[in-house]
């Protein structure tokens, strides 16, 4: 069964957050990333012109979509992670979307420069929150694009979704930044969604799991696992073997639970019109070493 726990208070970033390295002494470090963080940003009034690829555009109700949001954050803080508002979201139609801004990879941010141009500009205020947090940073830059949602993270391999909003520019430098952290790169084609994550996400014990209709090709997994639902190959790792999950793939909720895992549920409706998924409302820092 779907799990409901007490959240901790949610706090926006603060100036010294904000401000980065030039705050010197007064701003947070890694020293203090030793709990689990989550970035968030909540759903512009336009939320409405979002961008859309794959599907067919249907009205969105940005005060259901701004309920919805609410409950994705009180789930995320009741597992026991720390959320941080990122300023600057009302002018951005996706920015609610903040997955898609940067790559975290230990200590290393590397920041995205999203394939769709309009949606560059949602980065600027997600850099100064990790910059302040302490995290080094690396920057994809032109002619590479690369969207966080189209990277995976199993283990030391990070798998990244070519074929949509990121290019093979934007992979090699991602290959180039987190080269000195061991981690291996693995380009993989994507075509029926939006990003690869869209397509495929992966539980706590490494196996990749997807709806087949919409993964290119299953075999670029070691371990693959196949859902019944589309939502239901969309996972976010709590913690504790808690998974956080879309509440309309009851059929993949009840195979979790199966397994020995804690299915959270939360109804991202008027998310999922614009290609969004559990994974796409926050970047998670799990903290260093």
């Amino acid at each position: 069964m779907p799990s409901v726990f007490s959240p901790p208070p949610r706090r926006i970033a603060s100036d010294g957050e904000l401000a980065g390295a030039a705050l010197g002494a007064g701003r947070c470090t890694l020293l203090h990333v030793t709990k689990k963080l989550a970035l968030i940003r909540r759903p512009s009034p336009h939320i409405a012109d979002g961008i859309v690829t794959h599907i067919e555009r249907r009205l969105i109700d940005h005060g259901l979509a701004r309920e919805q949001w609410d409950g994705y954050v009180r789930a995320v803080e009741s597992a026991g992670w720390e959320t941080i508002e990122v300023p600057g979201g009302e002018d951005f139609p996706d920015g609610a979307f903040i997955e898609d801004t940067m790559v975290v990879y230990g200590d290393l941010a590397v920041i995205a420069r999203p394939g769709a141009e309009a949606r560059r500009a949602e980065v600027t205020e997600a850099v100064k929150v990790v910059e302040g947090l302490g995290y080094s940073l690396r920057r994809i830059e032109y002619p590479g694009t690369l969207d966080g949602g189209d990277v995976l993270k199993v283990g030391d391999t990070v798998y990244v979704g070519l074929g949509g909003r990121t290019n093979e520019a934007g992979i090699g430098q991602l290959r180039e930044a987190l080269a000195p952290t061991g981690a291996t790169v693995v380009a993989v084609p994507v075509s029926k969604v939006l990003h690869l994550k869209s397509a495929v996400t992966a539980l706590p014990d490494g196996s990749v799991i997807g709806y087949p209709p919409l993964v290119d090709d299953p075999s670029a997994f070691p371990r693959f696992v196949p859902v019944p639902e589309e939502s239901g190959s969309h996972v976010v790792l709590l913690g504790e073997n808690r998974l956080l999950m879309a509440a309309d793939c009851p059929e993949s909720v009840a195979r979790f639970a199966g397994m020995g895992y804690e299915p959270v549920t939360v109804d991202i409706g008027e998310f999922q019109k614009l290609e969004g998924c559990v994974t796409c409302l926050s970047v998670r820092l799990r903290g260093i070493g």
